[in-house]
């Protein structure tokens, strides 16, 4: 029975887990050749993944096996491996694996050196017995289950001291600081038209609030569509296209409440229609950013769950305050 993920130390090094009954096929191999080798010495391990390699064991790719049973017996095995292959380096702990195995959701991954040499696969079987409880049929199809579990136990081994806490996440709240101050200095850029029209400076806090509230909305939807897939830049404009009109339609709605309020308030048309116009822009902008920033981390290889809001929230603010203001100067 394998071990279970609360029973693995999840500071081990990954090369202590490695298996090596996988299937390894040469990248000089036909489709023919290579059904032939797997029937004569079939691999060990249930989770088959077909990698392929060269002459000095560098991986190549992988073998979807769909492929390899459909294509002809003469068709070079290099005309039908995957070439982009998620891979895990050597110099991993158990824990940086299990990352791999929540972010990307494959059974099993190819471990290899810092020039691609192949040395092991590492699978799901390493973090949980419940394995053991399944028949092959019911592996895909409780799959999500087994990712959830090995999800579980990566939040809990990321619960860390207060003062490792504050590491992780103090940087981040930088961006907050400089947000701030970079506001502050931007209201100060534009003092003349504030003291012109003393109701701008009375809805400043308003516009701000609206911004920062469509971003974080739009941060939270982007983790959600995250949480099970890979992003891709593609994926992430086709995204951002609808975000900004929702984020439009958002502002606008907000903006006539707002924008009228003022004029029947106090009377100011100038500053009603810098208010419609400014929250409609700074919102949209806001949604925009707010969606943006959780793909930009992640394809980055950083953690949008921390870093996302604080980076969505300052830029939102200051996009804003930019959008809204330099209208003032425009139009009083």
């Amino acid at each position: 029975m394998a071990p279970s993920l609360a029973s693995t130390p999840l500071n081990d090094p990954i090369t202590k887990h490695l298996r090596q009954d996988f299937a390894r096929i040469a990248i000089d191999q036909t489709v023919g050749g290579t059904l032939e080798s797997l029937r004569a010495k079939p691999p060990e391990g249930r989770i088959i993944y077909l990698y392929v390699v060269d002459a000095e064991n560098r991986l190549q790719g992988v073998i979807p096996t769909r492929r390899l049973l459909l294509s002809a017996p003469e068709t070079p095995v290099a005309e039908i491996m995957v070439k982009n292959v998620v891979t895990i380096n050597q110099s991993a702990s158990v824990l940086d694996a299990c990352e791999f195995f929540t972010l990307h959701r494959f059974l099993a991954f190819p471990v290899v050196d810092d020039e691609r040499h192949l040395v092991g696969v590492v699978d799901v079987e390493l973090y949980t017995d419940e394995l053991s409880e399944m028949n092959d049929p019911d592996l895909v199809e409780r799959a999500d289950d087994l990712f959830q579990l090995i999800g579980v136990h990566l939040a809990g081994a990321k619960q860390s001291s207060p003062l490792r806490s504050f590491r992780q996440r103090f940087p981040w709240l930088l961006c907050n600081i400089g947000g701030g101050i970079l506001s502050a200095l931007i209201m100060g850029v534009f003092e003349e038209e504030l003291q012109k029209a003393v109701t701008l400076a009375l809805f400043v806090p308003v516009v701000l609030a609206l911004a920062e509230s469509v971003s974080i909305q739009s941060v939270t939807l982007g983790l959600l569509r995250l949480k099970n897939q890979k992003p891709t830049w593609s994926e992430l404009f086709g995204k951002l296209s609808r975000e900004i009109c929702t984020g439009l339609l958002l502002g606008l709605g907000c903006a006539v409440m707002i924008g009228g309020t003022a004029a029947i308030w106090k009377g100011d048309w100038h500053v009603a229609f810098c208010l419609l116009a400014g929250i409609s822009g700074g919102v949209m902008m806001a949604a925009a950013f707010g969606l943006a920033m959780p793909y930009v981390l992640r394809l980055m290889k950083r953690d949008p769950e921390v870093a996302a809001g604080p980076i969505a929230l300052a830029i939102a603010d200051m996009v804003s305050l930019l959008i809204y203001l330099n209208l003032a100067r425009a139009v009083l």
